[in-house]
């Protein structure tokens, strides 16, 4: 049985320095905003095409129209 089952109250003590263990939440923390920051550029991106297809829709529409009627 290990330490966990053995006791509830058991706490996770970490080895080594507790400056390394900060630069690794700093680093973690990070990440997690460079992931947000990298989702967000992503839903701009989509909305943005997602204008330029429409754009590009609307003129083949009235392009096609066009030499519909000059047919």
């Amino acid at each position: 049985m290990n330490a966990l089952m053995k006791d509830p109250m058991y706490h996770f003590k970490p080895e080594g320095p507790t400056q390394m263990l900060l630069y690794e939440n700093l680093a973690r923390s990070r990440m997690r905003e460079a992931e947000q920051v990298a989702r967000t550029h992503r839903l701009v991106r989509r909305l943005s095409a997602a204008k330029r297809w429409e754009r590009v829709s609307k003129w083949a529409a009235r392009r096609a129209d066009r030499v519909t009627t000059a047919l």
